[in-house]
């Protein structure tokens, strides 16, 4: 049994959050409070997801905005349907090989934009599932950007550590005082972003793709050298999408298709499916070692397969077959870790025989968000919003309050892999929205997400086996130790090279992690507390309808029931 103060079974340091009528699980308290509000004002999931994430776009500014892009996944409980809006944007028009190859692509500064798309798909949702008017729904975000509010800690060091900031004109005007950041406590006012959130309030969607604030970023993007144009940002539109599936343990597992990495997430489940993870123990030495072999299976995969659908025939079915499943697994050795993995054949699991088109033919640490809400009527709403690494580009676009992306550094500049940049195309993603479905009803009994780019797909494997494996609480899923592995040259950030080790946070025992060593993996030990991610959690009882919520205590996630 744990010792710790909230823990069942495992150790747990918060409490698990529950209610009848409604969850919220956001990366920031305010953030959470302002969906719980829509929520109890008669708005259903959809109304709360557009009000968190215009809060997160104001409380955790460095994590996502309107400036960024994202992934949707809904469920209707009435219909008994999930749909995935991707919100994604393109490359633009002027983004070619031959404008970035002499120097690279840039981390930071207005070439490193991408189109942003998350907006466009707040309003798509809005406008099918909403219940509330659009104003009301950013309401919150608009009060907590016009009268400010008290920066956290994670913010203030966020802020500290990013010289550009603090040195560009509009952003150093924003989060520092004079040149000096902002500390944990001070206030943070976002004017000029509050006027923006009005506009579209009474414009809707079209007065950043279209209107006054689109002419404002295009015409900073032009002062600063950029390529960003009118027709770039006219033409963004998200797109509706099915999600992929597949099983484990008899749940139904969904996931966003690509260009989202989401099917990582499914490989990985599929392969354990195959393994008794249980016999093998909650992260011992085995069990990490086995979903290690497995993830860097699917990474193979990813890298050779997975680019924007629109440009790549990507052999979804046969990556998401049982039987290449069953294939991939029994390469896992128990004993030892595999060095250079390479891809499968997925193709010959594929109906039909597709055929994949070749790309060209037609450690870095992400900073994005995710939030879960579940209401009243059993709707339910998973969110992923970034604007890629911390703050973006950094760059605050004019008088608008929007800070850009920096989502071009996911591309490769090679003709020859699969991810290559072209104009009009949308990179792939590590962003991945998660809900399981138990077997004997069909009824939802999770939903959950993290940030943390290729770390994503990893924590989601963890705390889902956490839950349906071990019997861990949603507080102890997101609580307990975490590892993450990295694969060269496998990032998703350029340069896309990194060390091929295996991250696991200190509070893993020793005996655990002196015997991956002996299985030959190299461990590089983090603090107690510094695994990546930031995973939120609801879970739903199927029995009571209990909402159980769980919000990482890493960063700043709090879980609100109602």
């Amino acid at each position: 049994m744990s010792e710790s103060p909230h823990g069942v079974n495992h150790d747990s340091y918060r409490p698990v959050v529950m209610g009848r009528n409604g969850m919220v699980c956001s990366g920031h308290p305010l953030a959470s409070q302002a969906g719980m509000r829509v929520l109890q004002r008669g708005g259903n999931a959809v109304d709360a997801a557009v009000a968190i994430g215009a809060a997160l776009n104001v409380v955790e500014p460095l994590m996502s905005g309107i400036g960024g892009d994202g992934f949707i996944m809904v469920y209707r409980k009435q219909s008994n349907e999930i749909k995935v809006v991707n919100a994604t944007g393109a490359a633009p028009y002027a983004a070619t090989r031959e404008r970035y190859i002499s120097e690279g692509i840039p981390m930071k500064g207005i070439l490193s934009v991408s189109v942003p798309g998350l907006l466009d798909g707040w309003a798509a949702c809005h406008e099918k599932y909403g219940t509330l008017k659009w104003g009301d729904v950013l309401d919150p975000a608009i009060d907590l950007a016009d009268n400010g509010f008290p920066v956290s800690h994670v913010v203030a060091r966020a802020i500290s550590a990013d010289p550009m900031l603090q040195q560009f004109p509009t952003s150093r005007a924003v989060f520092t005082r004079d040149g000096r950041p902002l500390t944990a406590g001070e206030i943070l006012y976002q004017k000029d972003l509050a006027r923006t959130f009005r506009d579209i309030a009474e414009e809707g969607r079209d007065a950043f793709y279209k209107g006054k604030t689109a002419r404002s970023i295009v015409r900073f993007s032009n002062e600063q050298g950029g390529i960003l144009t009118l027709k770039d940002l006219a033409d963004n539109h998200c797109r509706w999408q099915e999600p992929i599936s597949t099983t484990y343990r008899g749940h139904t597992v969904y996931e966003a298709p690509p260009n989202s990495s989401g099917h990582v997430l499914l490989q990985e489940l599929a392969m354990m499916d195959t393994l008794d993870l249980k016999s093998l123990g909650c992260n011992t030495t085995e069990s990490i070692h086995c979903m290690v072999e497995a993830k860097k299976l699917a990474f193979a995969d990813r890298e050779a397969y997975v680019a924007d659908p629109e440009f790549v025939d990507v052999p979804i079915a046969g990556l998401l077959s049982r039987d290449y499943a069953r294939e991939r697994a029994r390469l896992i050795n128990p004993d030892r870790a595999v060095e250079n993995v390479r891809e499968g054949d997925p193709r010959r699991h594929q109906d039909g025989g597709q055929k994949r088109r070749k790309a060209g033919v037609f450690s870095e640490r992400e900073d994005t968000t995710c939030f879960c809400v579940v209401d009243r009527w059993g709707n339910a709403v998973c969110q992923l919003q970034s604007i890629q690494s911390a703050w973006g580009s950094s760059l605050i676009a004019e008088d608008t309050g929007v800070l850009l992306n920096n989502r071009m550094t996911y591309w490769h500049l090679d003709p020859n892999h699969v991810n290559y940049l072209q104009p009009g195309k949308r990179v792939r993603h590590t962003m991945n929205p998660v809900m399981v479905f138990e077997p004997s009803s069909n009824g939802l009994v999770l939903v959950c997400g993290t940030p943390g780019a290729d770390t994503q797909v990893q924590t989601n494997l963890q705390v889902i086996t956490h839950v349906l494996d071990f019997g861990m609480t949603v507080a102890e899923a997101v609580e307990a130790p975490r590892w993450r592995h990295t694969q060269n040259p496998m990032e998703s950030t350029v340069p896309h090279t990194c060390d091929d080790e295996l991250q696991m946070e200190s509070r893993f025992p020793e005996h655990v992690r002196e015997g991956l060593r002996k299985k030959g993996h190299s461990l590089n030990v983090l603090g107690k507390w510094d695994g990546p991610g930031s995973e939120v959690m609801i879970q739903v009882d199927p029995d009571t309808g209990t909402l159980s919520g769980g919000a990482d205590p890493r960063r700043d996630g709090y879980a609100i029931g109602w």
